[in-house]
């Protein structure tokens, strides 16, 4: 009992975070230009000793997952050619942190790669066995591509905490945002530790007449490329007859 006690009063005194997401579905339909999410949320202090303003809080919203070949470039003899490549089983297709100040001044690098705190520390999972160097220069180059496409981002003051309570951050999602579950985690830190965390879950789904199209073509696969096949062989023989009249 008095262990049980103790540890009750030990929770007790940790922070709780109450998360909430302005949409929990982001429709993409034609013409989609893409989507501001607004993460906000409140800190509780149960002990009230510790004022919010004196944590950081972390937002990080990344998904989904997907399998990705990652081929390496080098020029030989004049020519630049496929040198190299590497396969990773699991990287998320977007992901992004904000944060109420820059990761390094908040935790240690230890903490930063065990909570995935900014792209460098985005664990993903090579197949197969490659050396650590150079599992870094591919994981690199993902982040670099994915950077320019508007897919990984950082905002080092992307988080604002007001009245002492409550925070807020805003993600934007681009236009080429893969569709699927997302996640949204939020971290309380306070002294270099993750006091209190929480996590919101976000669905990015197509909807109008390219969203039948993605469901047709997964329920019935086998029927879809039947019909693109047959739609292909239709149009060519509709092209051929047309220039073999003019």
């Amino acid at each position: 009992m008095l262990t049980l006690a103790a540890l009750t009063l030990t929770a007790q005194r940790e922070p709780i975070l109450v998360p909430e997401v302005s949409q929990s579905r982001i429709e993409v339909r034609q013409g989609f230009t893409g989507a501001n999410l607004l993460l906000y949320g409140a800190v509780i202090d149960p002990q009230g000793t510790r004022r919010t303003t004196e944590y950081d809080i972390v937002v990080v919203l990344k998904g989904p997952t997907e399998p990705i070949r990652l081929r390496e470039k080098a020029r030989i003899a004049g020519i630049w050619m496929n040198a190299g490549s590497t396969d990773f089983r699991s990287a998320p297709a977007f992901f992004a942190v904000a944060s109420s100040r820059p990761i390094e001044e908040i935790v240690d690098p230890r903490t930063a790669a065990i909570y995935e705190l900014g792209t460098e520390f985005i664990q993903l999972s090579p197949s197969g066995q490659i050396e650590p160097e150079e599992q870094a220069r591919y994981a690199a180059g993902l982040v670099e591509m994915r950077q320019r496409a508007g897919l990984y981002k950082e905002d080092p003051d992307g988080v604002r905490i007001k009245e002492g309570v409550l925070y807020q951050a805003r993600i934007a999602l681009p236009s080429n945002v893969i569709t699927g579950p997302y996640t949204a985690e939020t971290f309380a830190i306070a002294d270099g530790r993750v006091l209190a965390s929480a996590t919101e879950t976000i669905t990015v789904a197509k909807t109008g007449l390219e969203g039948e199209v993605v469901n047709a073509a997964e329920r019935w696969s086998l029927f879809y490329g039947l019909g693109a096949i047959l739609l292909s062989l239709g149009m060519g023989v509709i092209a051929g007859r047309w220039f073999n009249r003019s």
